[in-house]
């Protein structure tokens, strides 16, 4: 079966079919169900994915149900999970996944147990129809946005898990149940930047304002990288390769979760000379004022207190604006910020990270914005 679609086992096939349907890598996934009545009502039965479940095992199936479906049995009986028991088995398959000190499994238990838990976490996922999806989805869709998208994809996932263990033959969780809600047609909120011409006269101010060194100079790494603060606070001397002149961040430090070498320019090594004045214990680059690593909102708040007008991370913006208005090319100014490239086909392809590229542009980003020289 080359086309998506159900395709019945004919006459005598006890109701088993085969739903074909395209998968988002353009595959197609085909899944055995088996429609019985139980009962007098009529119910899908998953019987798994073909070709783990073969066409002999899928009718050697269909036939063993139809026969505890005569006698009266329900072959579901014993063996079909709740949401809330099959939800913690993925959530404990997925751990596994989750990189160390995620906050992944502690957010995926707290939306599924404030929200799908109460209505439908004791009934058995064979039953689930779109419906009960709706009823835990509306009620916060338009107050909590985000959390509601999250929280479908995270059914979703429970679901395609149900599927695959032959439970239920499909995903009343996918994308189309959010073609019924309320469509959003508030304005993505960004966080606060700078206008590039700015950012040097902002960082005048940090360097003059009354902060601990170790933060004020944490500070003026992360405009001169372009980096994310938590790779600022995180980093430690081991990382930086003063002969090469590149700060390596290492995966566990970073979003994408791969690492990523970051061009020193000339200021940026400045500022690590001063930092290697400072008094530590430990290995890090910026300690805070008692040695360990700089609180999570430090650097927002120094933001704050010196009125900025943007967020920290509002200098990758900056950063991002004037590549553009300099003439950077797209992927150099992408890489530098340590983006993923989205397309799968241009990410198969993608071998070089531009690194020479962008040690030019990291050494015109430097000069510019502590000196407010538009290379």
């Amino acid at each position: 079966m080359k086309r998506p679609g159900r395709y019945g086992d004919g006459r005598g096939g006890h109701g088993l079919s085969l739903l074909v349907k395209p998968t988002k890598s353009g595959r197609l996934s085909k899944t055995w169900a088996q429609r019985l009545r139980i009962d007098g009502k009529p119910v899908n039965i998953g019987l798994g994915p073909y070709p783990v479940v073969t066409l002999g095992d899928a009718r050697r199936a269909a036939l063993e149900n139809r026969r505890v479906a005569f006698r009266g049995g329900d072959p579901r009986a014993g063996k079909t999970p709740t949401f809330a028991e099959a939800a913690r088995q993925v959530i404990r398959l997925r751990r596994a996944s989750w990189r160390r000190g995620s906050k992944s499994e502690a957010q995926w238990k707290a939306s599924l147990e404030s929200y799908a838990f109460p209505v439908i976490g004791d009934k058995p996922v064979d039953e689930i129809t779109t419906a009960h999806v709706l009823a835990v989805l509306t009620p916060i869709w338009n107050g909590k946005r985000v959390t509601a998208r999250r929280l479908r994809a995270r059914i979703s996932h429970v679901m395609k898990w149900c599927i695959g263990r032959g439970y239920r033959s499909e995903d009343p969780a996918d994308r189309a149940v959010t073609a019924v809600l309320p469509q959003d047609v508030s304005r993505k909120q960004h966080m606060a930047a700078l206008p590039h011409r700015e950012v040097a006269g902002a960082l005048a101010r940090v360097r003059a304002a009354k902060a601990a060194p170790g933060i004020s100079l944490a500070f003026q790494y992360l405009v001169l990288t372009a980096a994310r603060a938590g790779e600022i606070r995180k980093a430690t001397w081991d990382e930086v390769d003063w002969t090469e002149r590149v700060w390596n961040v290492p995966a566990q430090h970073t979003k994408a979760g791969r690492e990523h070498r970051v061009p020193l320019s000339g200021e940026a090594l400045d500022v690590l000379r001063a930092a290697r004045e400072l008094p530590s214990v430990s290995n890090l680059v910026f300690p805070s004022s008692r040695g360990g690593v700089i609180g999570r909102n430090t650097l927002a708040v120094l933001a704050q207190r010196l009125e900025l007008g943007c967020v920290p991370h509002g200098f990758r913006s900056s950063f991002r604006d004037w590549a553009a208005e300099t003439g950077v090319g797209r992927e150099v100014a992408e890489a530098a910020l340590a983006h993923v490239v989205q397309d799968p086909v241009e990410a198969a392809y993608r071998r070089t990270d531009f690194f020479e590229q962008r040690r030019a542009v990291m050494e015109q980003w430097g000069a510019y914005v502590m000196g407010g020289v538009l290379a």
